[in-house]
């Protein structure tokens, strides 16, 4: 028998209507939290980026795509990785879903990383994904964005993520062990997969002038996370106690 508390079908509806009241709340602070973001200033980028792509090299202007706007998800993949990042990898499998009818919308999406782009081809072929993916090695992009971090930022404890600077990236002894766990299915260790970091960030071309408007880190990426948004109204919600999401196509090798 169920331990969770009970109740007649009138009772349910008294407290669906309570908490409907509560839903419909965060709702209008979400819209609330939309139109502040849509009011931040935007910041001229002048900084000529190049990135590798299935068409070759292209600059941040041509990353658009004929669209006005940009949203680029930072995806953790770096150099020295073998596969993408299993987190990164479930956002981008609804990514995968959404782009066309973003791109439809004068939004283009792609994601960019620091892996080599014949290392991102392979990922993106195994994965069966058809969005955009760039490379950026070679380029400053992922660091100006806070988004990468060097070795000797690790040393001297001035890794700058989440708008909070201070601290070292990782260490390889005192590495929490979900991220361990990260980092060997990536190919690598905790220090270096974790100088790569998830999040997303806003752009806009307006009269051949590129802006930045909006970049978010660590939890901030939640909302993209589709299965969550979904798990958040199963009768058990996330119901997890640690990393228990793979690839997708790893599940039936569990």
């Amino acid at each position: 028998m169920t331990t969770h508390m009970t109740g007649t079908r009138e009772e349910w509806l008294a407290a669906r209507i309570d908490l409907l009241r509560a839903e419909k709340e965060h709702t209008r602070h979400g819209d609330e939290m939309t139109r502040r973001r849509q009011e931040l200033p935007w910041v001229r980028i002048d900084k000529d980026y190049r990135f590798e792509t299935y068409e070759g090299s292209v600059s941040l202007a041509e990353l658009f795509r004929g669209c006005s706007q940009l949203l680029v998800y930072h995806f953790m993949f770096g150099p020295d990785y073998t596969a993408g990042c299993p987190s990164c990898s479930s956002i981008a499998d609804g990514l995968n879903g959404v782009a066309v009818h973003l791109a439809n919308h004068d939004v283009m999406v792609s994601a960019v990383s620091r892996a080599p782009l014949a290392k991102l081809q392979a990922y993106k072929q195994r994965m069966g994904w058809t969005f955009p993916w760039a490379s950026s090695l070679g380029s400053d992009f992922n660091f100006d964005f806070n988004i990468s971090f060097t070795e000797e930022q690790d040393r001297e404890g001035t890794v700058e993520y989440n708008y909070q600077r201070g601290g070292h990236a990782m260490d390889a002894k005192t590495a929490p062990e979900p991220v361990v766990r990260l980092a060997a299915s990536c190919g690598t260790d905790a220090p270096t997969y974790a100088r790569d970091r998830p999040g997303l960030s806003a752009f806009v071309l307006e009269d051949g002038v590129i802006y930045h408007t909006y970049s978010t880190y660590a939890r901030g990426v939640d909302g993209f996370w589709g299965m969550y948004q979904w798990l958040d109204r199963a009768p058990k919600g996330r119901n997890e106690t640690g990393i228990w999401w793979r690839r997708h196509d790893e599940y039936d090798k569990a």
